[in-house]
């Protein structure tokens, strides 16, 4: 059994991960086992969700994972757990697909029997925030929409008068948050500033969670929980090992790998030793493959550039076994990177693509990716899904053949993409499950 809660809202900006980092904390306070699911790609919040409750979360993409895969990875992850699942973006919204393969949050709430608890901003609007409430309750006949969170209330006045519209439609408002800007946390470009980077977490989480026990019927949120059996859970591996030792590059640089990944090729028996190309490490010598993660190289890209033991140890590395950069990975295995200020820096040469931060466009979107050839993700051939989100851009291509043929999920007709050469891969390109 999956007990939980969907925490979703009708658009993004709207408190959804106020309201989850606040219970996560202030359920752990209350000594509630307790665990954090995200729906959709994204690496940051994850973090936080681990560091508000103290367990490891997984990502869920209805879109990227098949059915089967969703299920073992929700169970594996909440076998003994009450499950908060954090919505993406707007809570129906998706790309084109099947019914339930859209990548919609409210895919992965039919799926695993989640009932929603929606989060509302009511800032403009009074009565109004019924209709929406309505909407959404009334849009997908998969879900149960069970209670109401409104957000961004003005007033006493402001409070009466949503909550008694929203509550006419017998569904109870659990909670009303009034405006704080205090317990924001920070943020740059790609999204939250990550939870290791950020000053004093601890006490901004406990401070979430004071905020959310004064002002959410916490009691009342924890008995609307509520999920769906399911069957016996295949093994959750989602992409197989790159090898059998993995050597993994982690740091404030190289911070965006998935938990469902390495958890997958620990139990397909795999071992992984982390590294920190920021602290001059090189990969370790006796493993048989490398792992470059996306992240910020961009914000590091000097300390990347003068950190010689690294460059050096992983061109050697990369003589007689294979590499594969993310991202940010595929950055630092270029030739160079320019930086916000203009400023270029040398970075691995093992592919001659050269990359800048100070020429940015947003790249946002799930892909699928058919590999030009074998390398570290597997056969020539073989399909994966997965999906881009950067600002940099590509100076230069360089000469390098493509690492695969990519397409969107909107039909787009497939394209080259990323860079091979050698034993040496990378891409924007961020794996989330082999198709």
């Amino acid at each position: 059994m999956i007990r939980g809660l969907m925490i979703a809202a009708p658009r993004s900006g709207s408190g959804k991960t106020t309201v989850m980092l606040g219970l996560l904390r202030a359920f752990g306070r209350r000594g509630v086992a307790i665990v954090g699911l995200k729906s959709g790609p994204d690496y940051i919040d994850p973090a936080f969700h681990a560091a508000a409750c103290g367990a490891e979360g997984v990502n869920l993409d209805s879109w990227a994972m098949a059915p089967a895969l969703l299920s073992a990875l929700a169970n594996e992850a909440s076998e003994g757990r009450l499950a908060l699942c954090e919505a993406s973006m707007g809570l129906f919204d998706g790309v084109p697909a099947p019914l339930g393969r859209s990548g919609a949050s409210a895919d992965l709430a039919a799926l695993l029997g989640l009932p929603v608890l929606l989060v509302l901003d009511v800032s403009g609007q009074a009565q109004s925030a019924a209709a929406v409430v309505k909407g959404c309750g009334a849009y997908d006949a998969r879900l149960r929409v069970v209670a109401v969170i409104i957000n961004r209330v003005g007033s006493q006045r402001h409070k009466r008068l949503v909550r008694d519209a929203i509550e006419a439609l017998g569904i109870p408002v659990v909670g009303a948050l009034p405006r704080n800007e205090k317990i924001a946390l920070p943020e740059r470009h790609l999204g939250l500033v990550q939870a290791g980077e950020t000053d004093a977490l601890d006490a901004r989480l406990h401070a979430i969670a004071d905020f959310i026990e004064a002002n959410v019927d916490c009691a009342r949120v924890l008995e609307l929980t509520g999920g769906a059996l399911r069957a016996e859970p295949k093994q959750a591996i989602a992409l197989r090992p790159p090898g059998q030792r993995i050597a993994l590059a982690r740091d404030a640089a190289f911070s965006f790998v998935y938990p469902h990944l390495t958890r997958g090729w620990r139990a397909a028996g795999a071992e992984i030793f982390p590294f920190s190309p920021l602290a001059d490490e090189a990969p370790r010598g006796d493993c048989d493959a490398c792992w470059l993660p996306g992240g910020y190289p961009e914000l590091h890209a000097g300390r990347l550039a003068s950190a010689g033991r690294f460059m050096e140890g992983l061109r050697r590395f990369a003589q007689t076994q294979p590499v594969h950069g993310e991202c940010g990975g595929y950055m630092a295995l270029g030739r160079s990177l320019t930086d916000a200020s203009g400023a270029t820096h040398k970075m691995a040469g093992l592919l001659s693509v050269e990359t800048s931060f100070a020429e940015r466009r947003m790249t946002l979107g799930y892909r699928e990716a058919r590999l030009a050839a074998a390398c570290a993700l597997g056969a020539g051939g073989a399909v994966l899904r997965g999906h881009e989100f950067h600002y940099a851009t590509i100076a230069a291509p360089g000469g390098d053949e493509p690492f695969a043929f990519v397409t969107d999920a909107y039909g787009a007709e497939a394209a080259p993409a990323g860079s091979r050469r050698g034993r040496v891969t990378g891409s924007f390109f961020h794996v989330i499950a082999e198709a």
